[in-house]
């Protein structure tokens, strides 16, 4: 039947998911986004738009897929700051421990990569990043911290989840990245800051 879709066009975005999360938006030519998607250029054109269309449409993708796996482990309840950061961290030790995905993570990628973005790109990466800062601010609160501890500890959290990113795509254990996170998870109450 003409102009119907012969293809899984959810598939697709799952697949263009993975090109920029593996080669991030700079690398992700063309070329490559049509192998890994298996589309002609007419096909991915026709379907998605261009390059940085595409691209905000595999964010959104990876958002609606692991966003709420953050969410659910920050729902608690949890004794202390300290156990939210842990259970943040744990769900990106999970994925990036999923042999089916890239390593690394695509917000992380596309945050490295800013500026190489449209504009459009930038503030939607921006807004992820803010969205997941809230939502870690609001569960350290919720935990007991005090509104500058859960702000602070947000920020770090999120610096430690990016740290967790580049190392697995520089090819570091398993273990050395559940070390990571333990580590980050110990920060709250510190009675040794750096000066």
């Amino acid at each position: 039947m003409a102009g119907r879709k012969q293809f899984d066009v959810d598939e697709a975005l799952r697949r263009a998911m993975h090109v920029f999360w593996r080669w991030g938006y700079s690398e992700a030519s063309i070329d490559r986004l049509t192998e890994g998607t298996g589309l002609g250029r007419s096909s991915l054109y026709s379907t998605f738009g261009d390059k940085s269309t595409l691209f905000r449409e595999t964010l959104q993708r990876y958002a609606q897929t692991y966003h709420p796996r953050y969410i659910k482990a920050l729902a608690g309840p949890h004794p202390g700051p300290g156990a939210v950061v842990a259970a943040y961290l744990q769900v990106t030790l999970n994925r990036i421990a999923d042999p089916a995905v890239p390593d690394g993570c695509l917000l992380t990628m596309s945050a490295a990569q800013f500026p190489a973005l449209d504009a459009e790109g930038q503030e939607l990466v921006r807004a992820m990043i803010d969205g997941l800062r809230a939502m870690l601010e609001q569960a350290l609160l919720a935990a007991g911290a005090d509104e500058q501890e859960a702000a602070e500890l947000a920020l770090c959290t999120l610096a430690a989840n990016q740290s967790l990113a580049v190392l697995s795509r520089a090819g570091f254990s398993n273990e050395d990245l559940a070390t990571v996170a333990a580590g980050a998870a110990r920060i709250p109450g510190s009675t040794h800051p750096l000066p």
